[in-house]
């Protein structure tokens, strides 16, 4: 036995060592991988940072061009002017010299001619000798010089930008219930240039740090912008959850915080096609009726029951080999039924039913195992269930022992089931607003298999659920709670 126990204490550490291998080559081609994309996405920053100079220099040439031409064009609107304004002015001299020049008396009536002709030339060209003969703009640039020294600096005091440090959760913040798991951490020290987190979880059976083989993907959530996140409509179809958190920068992101592994452990089942009437079509977490299902083989058994002399249905019930059927003895008779594949045996356990609008006929509930192939539900010691019945008019029961109780309230789409095995507690809910619908009281002797009967329609069963938590506040008042069902309970 010594030695038994070094050699699986052996072969589990060389498992481990195998796995830390398969882990160190995984971390190397990752960091030969991530090196890689370092480098492109520093190519992807420079050629980013060359396009955005390349775009600043040809827009400050564009403006330095545009400037140019303005100038230009105001310099020839002067130059213009002034040149219009010099040649009216030769003129004019040209006609003043001509008149002093004249020395003919014939010749006075035209020269009073010529002087009024003189007098509306220097009316023409008066505005002449009120141009500014300073130009109206200067040759200079200078306003448009760049000095690059200070972003000179700065590009040449640019680094690797700091890798934010690993986010620490807060276990003891950390909450599981009705199936969301809500998520806390905080970083190490205050860290401004951190732009939001990511968020990684996968599924797992093994509680502990995760292990690189025979574990899921991580699944991300990412650009969480607080230091908190919930997970919601969760299935817990596994014991626990692993979860880390890492923070990320404009540029870059940092270590995963340390993987915590949170217990989501719920009660989960599916029905068990072995178990069901012939007429039901099952599959996995659906039942549908069936009528043409089983009418070849209940004609067989009834040729087989008649020859052989069988016993009623109700005598059947009660027989022992009844009793000792398996729940591969398939129900028959007019109890269309299916079980669930899991047996509940201790604890608090919890799942919910949605029917289909059109469905007739069909009980929730739960019952003891091995039970008789014509049973039904409620109409047994050792079977509990709620009965709707939509055929004519619609009727709302709890029954058990072949004793039933009208429940005078409407009919939810969704029933929820509540069992609590060690408190001997079995209660309907609601699972819309979780009001409690009927409690039965009683000391569970044996296993209870969820029980699902149905006739014209169809049933939807939804598990891997936790407790909800408003039905755990009403545990309270529920327990205060007596005499109006106990009629209906069946105490051992």
């Amino acid at each position: 036995e010594t030695l038994q126990r070094i050699v699986s204490t052996l072969v589990n550490k060389n498992d481990e060592i195998h796995n830390f291998i398969d882990m160190l080559n995984h971390t190397i081609s990752n960091v030969q991988l991530n090196s890689s994309n370092a480098i492109s996405e520093l190519d992807e920053e420079f050629d980013g940072l060359y396009s955005v100079l390349h775009e600043m220099k040809g827009s400050m040439a564009n403006t330095i061009q545009q400037e140019e031409a303005r100038k230009i064009q105001a310099l020839q609107d002067q130059l213009s002017q002034c040149s219009h304004a010099l040649e009216s002015s030769e003129e004019l001299l040209e006609i003043a010299v001509q008149s002093l020049d004249i020395k003919n008396p014939a010749k006075l009536l035209e020269v009073e001619n010529i002087e009024q002709m003189g007098v509306r030339q220097i009316v023409t060209v008066a505005s002449a000798f009120r141009l500014s003969l300073k130009p109206k703009v200067s040759d200079s640039m200078a306003h448009l010089m760049v000095d690059f020294s200070l972003e000179k600096r700065m590009l040449q005091a640019v680094k690797f930008l700091p890798v934010p440090k690993a986010p620490e959760i807060d276990v003891a913040a950390c909450l599981v219930a009705d199936n969301c798991i809500t998520v806390s951490w905080r970083m190490p020290e205050e860290d401004p240039r951190i732009d939001h987190f990511v968020l990684e979880y996968r599924k797992t059976n093994f509680d502990g740090l995760p292990r690189l083989k025979g574990e899921q993907h991580w699944e991300v959530i990412d650009y969480i912008k607080a230091t908190q996140y919930t997970l919601s409509g969760l299935k817990f179809d596994t014991k626990y959850m692993n979860l880390r958190v890492q923070a990320c920068n404009k540029a870059v992101a940092g270590e995963y915080s340390d993987p915590i592994t949170l217990e989501t452990k719920a009660f989960l089942f599916s029905l068990d096609s072995t178990s069901s009437h012939p007429n039901l079509k099952v599959e996995d977490t659906y039942v549908e009726w069936d009528p043409t299902g089983g009418k070849g083989q209940e004609k067989i058994k009834g040729k087989e029951n008649k020859n052989s002399n069988a016993a009623s249905p109700k005598r059947a019930t009660n027989s022992p080999r009844a009793s000792a059927r398996g729940s591969r003895d398939r129900f028959a008779g007019e109890s269309y039924t299916v079980l669930g594949d899991t047996a509940v045996e201790s604890g608090q356990h919890y799942w919910e039913v949605r029917a289909q609008k059109d469905c007739k006929s069909y009980s929730v509930g739960v019952i003891y195992r091995n039970p008789g192939k014509f049973d039904q539900l409620g109409k047994t010691n050792s079977s509990w269930c709620i009965h709707i019945n939509n055929w004519l008019q619609t009727t709302f029961s709890a029954k058990h022992n072949n004793k039933a109780k009208t429940l005078d309230i409407p009919v939810p789409d969704r029933i929820g089931v509540y069992c609590d095995f060690d408190g001997g507690q079995l209660s309907f809910y609601n699972a819309n607003s979780k009001a409690l619908l009927h409690t039965f009281r009683t000391k569970f002797t044996q296993p209870l298999l969820p029980g699902f009967m149905i006739w014209c329609g169809g049933l939807t069963v939804s598990t891997g659920l936790q407790v909800p938590s408003a039905v755990k506040t009403l545990q309270k008042s529920e327990n205060g709670l007596s005499g109006s069902t106990s009629s209906l309970n069946n105490v051992a």
